[in-house]
């Protein structure tokens, strides 16, 4: 019946739904209409009340009392698995009682502080939750450190020796970093440090001076990248930097005839391989190293713990462990993603740079930008146009790179111009690249295939079509593909007609600050954790009730308490913990567990 036909005009009922303003007036939209005056109900009216997710065929009121009868009769048969001096440390309720108040709060309860999550039961279920993740961070790193490794002591004479190689002085932060990981190599047990940095602050620096402190060791070292393109160029630059020293550096990648895969893999079996960069390649079955004793993950996100666990399952005994990557992690996301890593960070960049300039162009300022763009070109600049797509889609109505490609070529015709894609083999990748490193191509158009640590110094346009149909990240690692000498760049974030409101935020972030940092926090509170570089490979249980952003003083809070608790009582044997240690088993038992 219609709601002319259910009430009288004049009597009192209660609803409940959305208030919206609309053309100046308030309105419900499909409220639920709980009851008549004369009929008061307890569980539904008067008071906060839950709203559960819908069941066909169940009214909400309905379901609410089926609720509501369940939390009375079971509620305070739900045991405590946390003891009394974890509950006061981390300030919440006994379970318990948490359950029976967020199922049905007093009247007199603060609707704002639940609403937000601040409520005291809501930050109970939230610690759980956390604590358990940092419990399983803190169990792997404990287990880290009992392993053995190969010490690598050095004195500061070899060290400056190392970095006299170098064409320029290190910056104090990457100075200090050294220090961190160098000191980390010296000890019996392995390192396993994150190093971030953002794009061009000199990460690759720090971990060739760490891989030449090895072979002065007599040991290997072995980098591994996410793309074959960036292998390469680092094995470009580590050759170039050894250049006269007596060490052999050898790449491994998939692309190799199956004739030098099996003469590198005996140089590394051997030994006589001292520097051994490459791909996933080097994780393969056949591979194996005489004396590793340094592995480097370049690019961390793009692997996930089993590839790193492979990388250290290389050496005799456990290798020391550097990951790097150049997409900032924000403080509360690197405590849950990377808790059983040591971290440090370069927040400098070296003297000189120009921060780059950029601009979000929408289709009616296109004229100005090929501009720019044929400015930057006519002086003796290069650039890179970035399209989303390789060829036409006929669900997608975005400019291909294919399309893009003859188009700039008929627009440039005395203009070297290039095509990059992931389809390519990798021999015509690799052309293509060299070729715009020599300056035989000044455009490149491409995919993103070079998003991650491409470095060509004279590039000084990066052009990115359909911007808005990019992330945050993304495209800060795309900018950092330009603006690498003291020549200034530009950014041209090209937009189309239709973007939402989302992708307006991120490019807006992207026009306000150069600072990776920033970046990354503004990531992840527009797309939560779970959308986040590394969050998927990363081996960590799906968060129910917590967000990493908003619950960072609790995330804190878990990790200091777990980290005590592995002082105290590292394998749960006193009574007091007995609760606990069943329940991380059932947790265990149920799948949600660390890879």
């Amino acid at each position: 019946p219609s709601l002319a036909e259910r009430f009288r005009v004049g009597e009192t009922v209660f609803l409940c739904g959305a208030v919206r303003l609309f053309q100046f007036r308030l309105e419900m939209h499909h409220p639920e209409i709980l009851a008549v005056a004369e009929e008061f109900d307890p569980v539904n009216m008067g008071r906060i009340v839950p709203v559960y997710p819908a069941v066909e065929g169940i009214p909400p009121r309905t379901l609410r009392k089926i609720q509501w009868e369940v939390v009375r009769k079971y509620a305070a048969a739900e045991k405590e698995f946390f003891p009394g001096w974890i509950l006061d440390a981390a300030r919440v309720p006994p379970v318990h009682e948490s359950l029976e108040t967020l199922h049905f709060p007093p009247p007199e309860s603060d609707a704002e502080a639940l609403l937000s999550f601040s409520s005291p039961p809501q930050q109970r279920l939230i610690f759980g939750e956390l604590f358990y993740i940092q419990w399983g961070l803190a169990m792997r790193r404990s287990g880290m450190m009992k392993e053995a490794a190969e010490p690598l002591p050095w004195d500061r004479e070899i060290v400056e020796e190392i970095k006299r190689r170098l064409p320029f002085r290190l910056t104090d932060a990457q100075r200090r970093v050294l220090n961190e990981i160098l000191k980390d190599m010296s000890l019996p047990h392995p390192m396993h440090r994150l190093l971030q940095g953002d794009v061009g602050s000199g990460k690759t620096i720090v971990a060739w001076v760490a891989s030449m402190v090895a072979w002065r060791k007599g040991s290997q070292t072995a980098l591994m990248a996410p793309t074959e393109i960036l292998a390469e160029q680092h094995f470009s630059r580590f050759s170039s930097l050894c250049r006269d020293l007596p060490l052999r550096i050898v790449l491994l990648t998939s692309s190799l005839s199956a004739k030098e895969k099996e003469r590198v893999r005996e140089e590394i079996r051997e030994g006589r391989a001292d520097v051994v960069i490459g791909t996933h390649a080097i994780i393969q079955e056949g591979v194996e190293f005489k004396r590793m004793a340094l592995g480097i993950i370049d690019e961390q996100h793009r692997f996930g713990v089993l590839q790193r666990a492979a990388l250290r399952g290389k050496g005799r005994v456990s290798p020391h462990l550097l990951v790097m990557t150049a997409t900032p992690i924000p403080r509360t996301l690197a405590m849950t993603l990377y808790g059983d890593l040591d971290v440090s960070v370069i927040d400098e960049m070296p003297p000189g740079r120009i921060p780059v300039e950029t601009k979000v162009v929408t289709e009616d300022r296109r004229k100005e930008a090929r501009e720019r763009l044929h400015r930057e070109i006519a002086t003796g600049g290069r650039a890179y146009i970035i399209l989303p797509l390789v060829e036409e889609s006929e669900k997608l109505s975005l400019r291909d790179a294919k399309r893009t490609f003859e188009q700039v070529r008929k627009e440039y015709p005395g203009t070297g111009v290039g095509l990059l894609h992931g389809r390519m083999k990798a021999e015509e990748k690799e052309t293509v690249m060299r070729r715009f490193q020599e300056g035989e191509i000044r455009i490149l158009v491409s995919t993103t295939v070079v998003e991650v640590g491409v470095d060509v110094p004279e590039a000084t346009v990066m052009m990115v079509e359909h911007a808005e149909r990019f992330g945050l990240s993304q495209l800060h690692q795309l900018r950092g593909r330009v603006g690498r000498k003291n020549r200034p760049s530009v950014c041209l974030l090209m937009v189309g007609r239709e973007q939402g409101e989302e992708a307006a935020a991120r490019l807006s972030v992207m026009e306000r600050t150069n600072d990776g940092f920033r970046i990354a926090e503004e990531d992840l509170k527009i797309r939560g954790p779970g959308e986040f570089a590394g969050v998927r490979q990363s081996g960590i249980p799906d968060l129910v009730f917590s967000d990493i952003v908003r619950d960072a003083r609790i995330l804190t809070k878990s990790r200091e308490i777990a980290n005590l608790l592995l002082v105290r009582d590292p394998d749960l044997t006193h009574l007091e913990h007995a609760g606990l240690k069943r329940w991380i088993q059932e947790k265990e038992s149920a799948g949600k567990t660390f890879e």
